[in-house]
């Protein structure tokens, strides 16, 4: 049986009894690990003297607690990871009101550092490099198909990572699946030059149901990658391959759908193949850039010339 919340719980103990509720047994895998990961780093942080949040009784959580906190997670997590871990303290803190363990969300008050949105993309002539080295060398080939879905389809390097045989039809070139963060269900055609690889790494991993796992086993088992892993070895080649180091794969997918943009596709046809469910979530990747103004300015130009 959960703990009840009351307004003499810890912070820890409504952090806990929270992770037994149902909100959060309904999240995705990935999602309680962050989360918990989260939790258990603001309650290890130190809000006055020695004390940390954990220990600090819920009716005592004031806002100079939470603003030494995030002042601590920016300086040692970064501003993204310290935004992250204060969205996870505010659900459990909301989590408490809904027990009327507390009146108000302190957490609320805090002001936010914004996270100034990542720019980094691939150059055609980059993905080409990487996926020529991560082909050329078997311990890489998972990696390097990992890479070239999560490219040539725009799809996120984590589902990538745990796709399995029966989301393709190889025959009829189509992938299906359901993506892992809202769930959308996303049906893509495969080009021929990644179908052609898919079919060489079949005819080597068609033995167990992952599509890109580990070369090697792990205890007599092929399994997946872990996103550090993954982290690891793109970053092997992109050593072997001289690219620089400020690209990471996480770029991939922000690079698809950009180049999509600038290919004069309208945000219906973005939306199918990224599973986003609304047009404001592709809006940061509308971004201006020279190539699309290029082709914006000569369909404008072209159009005047039919007047």
């Amino acid at each position: 049986m959960k703990h009840q919340v009351k307004s003499t719980s810890t912070f820890a103990q409504a952090c806990n009894s929270y992770r037994g509720s149902s909100s959060y047994c309904s999240l995705k895998y990935k999602s309680q690990k962050d989360y918990a990961n989260n939790l258990t780093r603001a309650c290890a942080t130190k809000v006055s003297g020695n004390l940390m949040l954990g220990n600090v009784k819920l009716k005592d959580v004031r806002y100079k607690h939470l603003t030494i906190a995030y002042d601590d997670w920016l300086v040692n997590s970064g501003t993204r990871s310290a935004n992250y871990i204060a969205t996870c303290v505010s659900i459990v803190l909301n989590y408490s009101i809904r027990y009327e363990a507390i009146p108000h969300n302190p957490m609320a008050l805090v002001k936010k550092v914004k996270t100034k949105p990542r720019k980094v993309m691939w150059q055609p002539d980059q993905v080409k490099l990487f996926l020529d080295t991560a082909y050329s060398d078997f311990k890489w080939r998972s990696i390097g198909l990992i890479f070239h879905m999560s490219y040539e389809l725009a799809q996120r390097v984590g589902d990538m990572r745990l796709l399995k045989w029966e989301s393709l039809d190889l025959d009829k070139q189509r992938m299906d699946y359901e993506q892992s963060k809202r769930g959308a269900d996303v049906h893509l055609p495969i080009g021929d030059s990644l179908v052609k690889m898919l079919k060489v790494q079949k005819e080597d991993f068609d033995f167990q149901e992952y599509v890109a796992p580990r070369t090697k086993p792990i205890t007599g088992t092929y399994s997946p990658y872990t996103i550090d892993e993954i982290h690891i070895l793109i970053n092997e080649v992109k050593d072997e391959a001289n690219l620089p180091q400020e690209l990471q794969a996480r770029d991939l997918r922000r690079t698809a759908i950009t180049e999509m943009v600038e290919a004069g596709v309208d945000l219906v046809g973005i939306m199918q193949v990224s599973g986003h469910q609304s047009p404001q979530s592709v809006k940061p990747y509308l971004v201006n850039t020279f190539s699309g103004a290029t082709n914006a300015l000569e369909r404008r130009f072209k159009n005047d010339d039919k007047h």
